[in-house]
């Protein structure tokens, strides 16, 4: 703290001045020492001046014995991947406790570099919340993407400085970090003196020391807890993720619980959520909710939503209820259900019925499906004698199968049985690639689901039982510059625009989820299974740094022990 805001904050902490705010008749959780602590919080400036019964304010709010708890951080996320703008999501999200928000914006870096990382914190700036930014590490995220640019390390320097920018996002290459490639290494060492995190899933013992020796500091892809527990014995610092998308909580938490390990290098994070299901469960606040109908001590879930992770970030300044913390509070019912019923930013209260700003986007980031119409014949997938490698797609997961599967022996492949056919179309360069697979799991039937969001590359991805129908839906994201659209029948049933970068929707929030419902229901009742998300399935089955296969615009993708390889079938 400055000399001069030391000054005007410590004549509140030692009694001279009446505090801006008091809050009285609470029971605070004290994240340092683990104790419910009976007393009254004052706040001068948007800080925390002291905590002690004997502070008086201008203004005083009993909160009836309720408890107080610090506001939740969210470890880890992409506002990308949420289909609205920046501001509404982070301001929705806010209202259900989460008063920080760590981005990792590499969806937009994917499409438009530089550009979409500025949009990203042009929007956020005045946001009713703390939100962080990390630098997307891996733009390209692999040597087999087709993506919108390239970010290196010498595009970081400019927000390097910046003092919203925390560290290096997420390393989704790492085969590149273990076997020493000099471009990656370039960006670490830029971070080499702030938190760098990873991505790192299923990585073998002696892979996973090579990558936290070079410098990785954390990581959101555990989906066991063996796997979590390797990792924290190595000091990466684990984000237990509980998304729209991933839901690796119950089983991580479960082993702490059963095992009773300290917690100090687990944090929360959400990584994808969607509006509905924050306006349904909660964002943070569900985590902690989860963990503690678990079995984790409430105390311990919320220092792993606040402390932890502000610990692991270097946010001085946040995740605790002491002198000089910014006065960033969750109020709570109680310590069972963990409603929460008030939140505070900087002091003040959160408004829930404020009007949320949705701010305006340049044209260009409007204008990022660069792609001539396609044809019906362009999806044809001829079928050898041979084994045929298909995408089991794993419900309620984001990995997929590496199934081998002996299909009819065809020149053009037809979907039958519960299997579909899936294509990644290149839209950023109108290069004509297209890959097309087979996929089981999907089940489509009587026609086709598209989507320009297809991480991380976001190329526009279809899935479908014909061509035709793959092809119509194909074009008919190109007309609105992105989106999602189900056809059925040689018909669009229904599109939802995506303008922004083909990622984010300017309608607002009410309108984007009346639309998608009435797609998701339709997409159901085309014979898509009820465990499985439409779209955001779909979108992930491009993502070549995730088990085991994928779909990219250069053909069929597996991941091995030396990256992505494009199968040659």
């Amino acid at each position: 703290m400055d000399y001069a805001l030391y000054q005007k904050i410590s004549k509140v902490t030692l009694g001279k001045q009446p505090a801006d705010l008091v809050l009285k008749n609470l029971k605070l959780v004290d994240v340092f020492t683990g104790e419910i602590v009976e007393s009254n919080v004052a706040v001068k400036d948007g800080l925390i001046a002291g905590v002690s019964r004997r502070y008086r304010g201008k203004k005083e709010i009993d909160l009836g014995g309720k408890y107080l708890a610090p506001g939740f951080i969210d470890a880890h996320l992409h506002l990308e991947s949420t289909m609205v703008t920046p501001n509404e999501l982070v301001s929705t999200a806010a209202r259900f406790g989460t008063t920080t928000f760590i981005v990792d914006p590499h969806e937009a870096a994917n499409v438009s570099g530089a550009a979409g990382i500025d949009y990203i914190l042009d929007q956020t700036e005045k946001s009713p919340a703390n939100v962080y930014v990390m630098m997307p590490s891996c733009v390209p995220a692999t040597h087999v993407d087709d993506n919108g640019g390239i970010f290196s390390a010498n595009d970081m320097y400019p927000y390097v400085r910046n003092p919203r920018v925390l560290g290096l996002g997420e390393v989704m290459d790492d085969p590149g970090v273990i076997n020493g490639d000099e471009s990656m290494f370039s960006k670490l060492l830029l971070f080499e003196n702030r938190t760098i995190d990873g991505h790192a899933p299923y990585l073998p013992n002696r892979e996973l020391s090579a990558y936290k020796m070079a410098g990785v500091d954390t990581d959101h892809e555990a989906t066991s807890f063996e796997y979590a527990l390797e990792e924290v014995r190595r000091g990466i610092h684990v984000h237990i993720r509980e998304g729209s998308a991933a839901h690796n909580l119950k089983d991580i938490v479960e082993g702490i619980v059963r095992t009773g390990i300290d917690t100090e290098y687990f944090s929360f994070c959400t990584d994808d959520k969607h509006i509905e299901d924050i306006l349904r469960d909660g964002h943070i606040s569900y985590n902690v909710k989860l963990a503690v109908s678990l079995g984790m001590n409430p105390v311990q879930a919320i220092k792993m939503a606040t402390i932890n992770t502000a610990k692991c970030y270097g946010l001085k300044h946040l995740g605790a209820i002491s002198p000089g913390f910014q006065a960033d509070f969750v109020v709570l019912d109680n310590l069972q259900d963990l409603n929460v019923t008030d939140v505070f930013y900087k002091g003040k209260l959160v408004d829930r019925n404020a009007p949320i700003r949705v701010k305006t986007c340049g044209r260009a980031l409007k204008h990022t499906v660069h792609l001539d119409k396609v044809k019906a014949e362009q999806f044809v997938l001829p079928i050898g004698k041979k084994k045929t490698h298909v995408i089991g797609i794993n419900p309620s997961q984001i990995t997929t199968e590496d199934l081998a599967v002996s299909l009819q022996p065809a020149a053009n492949y037809v979907p039958t049985d519960g299997y579909s056919k899936v294509a990644a179309v290149e839209r950023h360069h109108n290069t004509g690639k297209i890959g097309v697979a087979v996929a089981k799991g999907y089940g489509i039937r009587n026609g086709a689901v598209a989507s320009s969001v297809s991480h991380d590359s976001h190329n526009i991805i279809v899935i479908g039982d014909n061509d035709r129908d793959m092809a119509l839906a194909v074009d008919e994201i190109i007309r609105t510059q992105g989106g999602y659209t189900v056809v059925e029948n040689g018909e669009v049933f229904e599109t939802l625009p995506l303008p922004i970068m083909g990622l984010m929707s300017d309608a607002g929030f009410e309108s984007v989820n009346e639309t998608l419902g009435r797609m998701i229901k339709k997409a159901h009742e085309m014979g898509v299974p009820a465990d499985i998300e439409p779209f955001i399935t779909l979108s992930f089955l491009a993502l070549p740094v995730i088990p085991e296969l994928r779909i990219t615009p250069r053909g069929l993708c597996l991941l091995t022990a030396k990256g992505p390889e494009i199968l040659q079938e």
